[in-house]
């Protein structure tokens, strides 16, 4: 009885499955010149922003976990970690490295983490809560000045993130929590221990450095080749819902369901940057009748949300683990609340005299590819990953320290 219905079920989503493709297929026939733009309009985004901004993060992401560098700053990290979010030393890569890189490596990390046992599945939940976040290269380069025109409401877009961010890390950590992950009391001097486990890793994972390096560069090209993907799909999926009327009609049942007959452009520009969030965002940025604050009340609830494009992109590498997908969808609702609620207490704090700004929704910088826009992109992003690279071992070095001194008195 229960495998027939397993084959019901199995059956009822394969019809449903392929009248999306097909209806979706009908649409790019009908309409080739709008989903061409659309296609070509995300094919840049990716091109000029994702490429050189994630690509030397993926790589060496693979590199430093091969090599065995987050065991070791997993053991000098632990007794600041561990009782902060309830994860081991390790949590701190995947936090740093997603703050610093944006979408999706934090969820690549966790998840290659998890799938080589170097943490454990309720640690990998707790982790996937807060270390999914969008990057400084994004909220500054494309929100900040390049929509919005205005560099200096920067903090207002990234504070209120990272915050929010940190929040769904403490809430979270109460996750499972008769499961708790205490710093592990060592015996020995840490730095020897941490030595001694960045060791033990790599002969563990005793491939040669070139190896390493050439399934570092598959993986990292392979991934972007996904994200790329994901981006396009729905670049194109967004104008055929645009087209075929299905935000209006959303929109019509909202407003009479709760009553609302204002700001219907606010809310189709909301709804379709759940999906997307360039594209919600720069529909917001655009809308005259809203005022800047709740313009970026929007914009950063949908950064912290994430859209369905990234989503997908986090449950490509998600889908390769035990962890729940689900759990994971609802920690990014969370996020996009909290940092639209942060958004209001730090504009009433020091930005409430921020009332007039000018706006550029036309994304000049980024509308066609420019080979030295795309190299400096990406010593920027190699130049940052290196310093957080470097300040996360200092930190580690550091902590290390300070548990040292604290374990001999």
């Amino acid at each position: 009885m229960e495998k027939i219905k397993i084959l019901k079920k199995n059956y009822i989503n394969t019809i449903l499955y392929l009248i999306i493709i097909l209806w979706f297929l009908f649409n790019i026939i009908a309409f080739p010149q709008n989903c061409m733009k659309a296609a070509h309009n995300g094919l840049l985004t990716w091109s000029n922003i994702v490429i050189p901004s994630l690509l030397p993060f993926f790589i060496t992401s693979e590199l430093l976990i091969g090599l065995g560098f987050v065991d070791f700053i997993g053991i000098l990290l632990e007794p600041a970690m561990s009782p902060i979010f309830n994860v081991s030393g390790k949590g701190a890569f995947p936090l740093t490295m997603s703050i610093t890189s944006g979408y999706p490596v934090g969820v690549k990390i966790v998840s290659n983490l998890r799938k080589n046992n170097h943490i454990t599945k309720i640690e990998a939940q707790r982790l996937l809560s807060f270390c999914s976040t969008s990057g400084p290269i994004f909220m500054i380069g494309a929100i900040a000045t390049g929509m919005l025109n205005n560099p200096l409401i920067s903090p207002l877009i990234i504070f209120p993130h990272y915050l929010a961010a940190l929040t769904i890390g403490l809430i979270f950590k109460y996750y499972k929590r008769n499961v708790q992950i205490k710093p592990i009391r060592y015996n020995q001097n840490i730095f020897k221990i941490a030595l001694r486990k960045l060791f033990e890793s790599r002969e563990k994972n005793n491939k040669p450095l070139g190896l390493l390096l050439s399934n570092a560069v598959k993986e990292g090209i392979n991934s972007m080749l996904l994200i790329g993907g994901f981006i396009v799909f729905y670049s194109v999926l967004v104008e055929i819902l645009n087209l075929s009327n299905f935000f209006n009609s959303i929109i019509r049942k909202i407003s009479y369901l709760f009553s609302i007959s204002n700001n219907q452009n606010a809310l189709k520009s909301l709804i379709t940057g759940l999906f997307e969030i360039t594209i919600g965002a720069k529909k917001i940025v655009e809308l005259k009748e809203v005022s800047l604050l709740y313009k970026i009340i929007m914009i950063n609830f949908l950064i912290g949300w994430s859209g369905f494009s990234i989503h997908s992109q986090a449950l490509s590498f998600l889908n390769e683990t035990d962890l729940n997908v689900r759990l994971y969808i609802f920690s990014k609702f969370l996020h996009g609340m909290f940092a639209s609620l942060y958004t209001i207490l730090i504009y009433k704090f020091k930005y409430s005299d921020i009332v007039l700004t000018s706006f550029n929704p036309n994304f000049s910088s980024w509308d066609r590819f420019s080979f030295p826009n795309w190299i400096n992109t990406l010593i920027s992003s190699m130049q940052l990953e290196l310093n957080i690279i470097i300040f996360t071992l200092l930190a580690a070095i550091i902590i290390g320290l300070i548990n040292t001194i604290i374990k001999n008195k």
